[in-house]
């Protein structure tokens, strides 16, 4: 079985990727691709720029920084992986790749909100709910005091939860 991982950085995005981790534990057998997409470049980027060489290169590293916690993660899990980096509408681009790589499910991180917030999950998880051919699951990210620790993780997540928590 393969797995779309979306990676966006945030302590959410490595909860669905602990969850994923816990389905391999459990006897899963499944390799991953980890996912980052990146924003198109503003109008402003390609002015200033003047190459489109050095723009795809920015975005590329940063999108490869943002998968490096969930590769480490993966990595001590002796899992395989390939990672992808690219640029677009962030749902539908994720939906690009499920189907480039032929991938049998997506696991991706959303957070909680409360109140009247609470029936919305993310713009891209529920994208993704709505459009995606194949299954995804949503991964909440515990509360503090739910939380075990994972030997070897080395990026385990804050009480501020950084970023949308949307996993794209």
């Amino acid at each position: 079985m393969k797995i779309l991982l979306p990676v966006d950085g945030t302590p959410t995005a490595l909860e669905a990727v602990h969850h994923a981790l816990h389905l391999v534990r459990a006897g899963l057998r499944a390799d991953f691709v980890l996912a980052n997409v990146q924003d198109t470049p503003t109008l402003y980027e390609i002015v200033t720029a003047h190459d489109p060489d050095v723009i795809e290169q920015v975005r590329h590293d940063a999108g490869a920084d943002l998968l490096a916690g969930a590769a480490r993660l993966l990595d001590a899990a002796g899992v395989p992986y390939v990672t992808e980096v690219a640029t677009g509408d962030p749902a539908n681009t994720l939906i690009e790749i499920v189907e480039k790589h032929g991938c049998d499910a997506v696991v991706i991180g959303a957070e909680r909100h409360g109140g009247l917030r609470s029936v919305l999950i993310g713009s891209v998880s529920q994208s993704l709910l709505d459009d995606c051919p194949v299954p995804v699951t949503v991964v909440h990210r515990r509360d503090a005091d739910e939380q075990e620790p994972v030997p070897g993780d080395g990026a385990e997540p804050t009480a501020d939860g950084g970023g949308d928590g949307d996993g794209g």
